[in-house]
Parts: C-alpha cells; sequence; structure tokens
C-alpha cells in the first residue's frame, strides 16, 4: 500500500476528530497553509478576496464554513453570517447584466450547517433557515447552491433541494460521482431550470455506496458529466483534474453547448493560474471561496486531496517555534 493510500482515509478520519482539532488548530505555523484554501475568518476578509477574483474576470462561490450544527442557537448564528454576507455582495453585483445569464455571484450553503442533524425537526428547521438565506440571495441578484456531505444526508438533502427550487429555480445542488447512485441522480436532475455542480467528491466513504478505485470514479465523473451535458440544465463542472477539464470542454462541444452553457469551479488556492488561463479562453471558471472560523474539517479534505501539502503539515505539527 503506497503512503497515500493509507493517508487520505487518515486524513479524512482526523476531519471529524475533536481531539485532532484541538491540536491541529493551536500550532500557529500551520496558518500560512490555512490561508492558502481559506479566505479569513470574517466577511471582511472575504470580501477583499472576493473583489480580488471578480476582478480578475473569474466567478465566485462564497461558503461560511461550518456543518453538523448541535443546536438550533449555532444554526441561526450560520444565518445571520450569510445575511451579512449578502447585504454586502448586494452591492458587487452587475444588475445591467442580460437576464438568463450566469450570475457572477453565488453562495454554497451545507444544510447541516442550518439544523439538519438537530434531535427534532431537523429537516424543517434546515428548509426555513435555507429559505431565508434563499430569499435574500434572490433580493441581492445572487445564485444559491447547496453543497453535498457525506452520503447519509443525500436522500434528505435532496427532498430539501427539491422544496426549496419551488420558490427558487435557479437554485443549485451538487452531485457527488464517487456515491454508486449518482448517475441515477443526474439523470432525474438535469432537466430545464437545473443547475447541477458535478465534483468527484470528499469524504471517507464505504465501499458499499461509492467507488473507492481512482479510475472508476474517472469513469463514473465522465458518465455522469455527459448526462448533464446532454440534459436540459447548466452543467458546474467542479474539477481540478486536467483530463476532466478537457473531457468537460469537450463533451459540452459535441453537445452543442456554448461557453454560456456550462462552467467550470475550481477551489480557492488551487491551480490560479490554470483558473486565470481558462478565463482568458472565455470559460466561465468560478472558484470556491470558503471563509469562517470553522475552518479545521474543511482544511483536512483539503490535505487528504494534495499530498504534497502534508509534509509541510506534518512538519508544522512537530515545530518547537
Amino acid at each position: 500500500m503506497t503512503v497515500t493510500a493509507w493517508l487520505r482515509p487518515a486524513l479524512l478520519a482526523s476531519a471529524r476528530s475533536s481531539r485532532m482539532e484541538r491540536v491541529v488548530t493551536k500550532v500557529p505555523v500551520t496558518r500560512a497553509l490555512v490561508d492558502r484554501f481559506v479566505a479569513g475568518e470574517t466577511e471582511a476578509e472575504a470580501m477583499a478576496a472576493t473583489d480580488r477574483i471578480l476582478g480578475s474576470g473569474r466567478y465566485i462561490t462564497i461558503d461560511h464554513l461550518g456543518e453538523d450544527a448541535t443546536d438550533a442557537t449555532r444554526a441561526d448564528t450560520t444565518v445571520s453570517h450569510y445575511l451579512d454576507l449578502l447585504a454586502q455582495l448586494d452591492s458587487r453585483v452587475d444588475r445591467s447584466a442580460a437576464a438568463g445569464r450566469p450570475r457572477e455571484i453565488e453562495v454554497s450553503l451545507k444544510l447541516s450547517a442550518l439544523g439538519q442533524f438537530l434531535p427534532h425537526d431537523g429537516d424543517r428547521i434546515a428548509l426555513e433557515n435555507a429559505q431565508r438565506i434563499c430569499s435574500a440571495a434572490e433580493a441581492a441578484g445572487v445564485w444559491v447552491t447547496v453543497d453535498a456531505e457525506d452520503h447519509t444526508t443525500t436522500d434528505s438533502t435532496l427532498s430539501i433541494v427539491r422544496e426549496l427550487h419551488e420558490d427558487f429555480p435557479s437554485l443549485g445542488t451538487v452531485l457527488q460521482a464517487y456515491l454508486r447512485r449518482t448517475e441515477g441522480d443526474c439523470r432525474d436532475l438535469a432537466g430545464p431550470g437545473s443547475r447541477i455542480r458535478l465534483c468527484k467528491g470528499a469524504y471517507d466513504e464505504p465501499e458499499s455506496v461509492a467507488y473507492r478505485d481512482k479510475a472508476q470514479v474517472d469513469e463514473s465523473y465522465l458518465r455522469c458529466l455527459r448526462i448533464l451535458m446532454s440534459g436540459k440544465g447548466y452543467p458546474m463542472v467542479a474539477s481540478h483534474d486536467p483530463a476532466m477539464v478537457s473531457a468537460a470542454r469537450r463533451i459540452a462541444v459535441e453537445n452543442g453547448r456554448t461557453s454560456g452553457d456550462y462552467e467550470m469551479q475550481m477551489l480557492y488556492g488551487i491551480r490560479d493560474a490554470e483558473q486565470v488561463r481558462l478565463t482568458d479562453e472565455a470559460v466561465h471558471l468560478r472558484v470556491y471561496l470558503p471563509y469562517g472560523q470553522e475552518w479545521y474539517g474543511y482544511f483536512m479534505r483539503r490535505l487528504a486531496e494534495r499530498p504534497a501539502n502534508v509534509g509541510f503539515f506534518l512538519r508544522s505539527l512537530t515545530s518547537k517555534k
């Protein structure tokens, strides 16, 4: 077994470990690496990064970090952060943009951060909190996409998304290609007006529900991508893999799509030069920009995806400085 083969599951397990979180968040030297992936802890810092990205011609989706809210107060706090964020984004929206064109600004939501797992009426609480955010986003001219989490949330999340979509038809959602069910979900959700962000997946899932071999995940991603590109919705191709980026552009052309009929998405701090290059080639490129104090779980999942950063991370844990 290669180092990467055992290290990735270990890092993903650590992402849910409160003990590891206490260790990692107390190591100041890791901040330089965290800052590569996370655009600060406050709305002001997120706005500064947003302005830089929009100024480069790229689109943006902003995620206030946090998941698995354990009480209603914490979920309400997350809603307040999004409402503050949207109030600041309102002035940055280009209201002269032609109707029907992609919106440059979007926010991404995790339903577990909005109360999905609360013991009493979690789904209802998450739905109501999402409705508040979607209403404010619509007033500001900002898109909303609901993020995917681990496979145990998928049915609940898609049920809430379908209900939200009745009042907010521009709402997007995320599907993860490593889940065995996703090909079917793509077929169900690729209809007119849909916006689907297709990613490979970032959680440690059992083989019974997910492909674990990279080649199988890639094959599933391409099958799902073909379904979305041949459908009637707006595919959002979330990948840093050059092979997937090239395939997406090729499959889009095969299905008669122009650059305005789909978009590429990449994470903040990853392949920045490639993001700019694609934008210069008139590809719509959206940057997923996370911010907030609860950066630990997100940070660990990014480490799991990029083993080259692990050496720096481990050295920081053992540093005496």
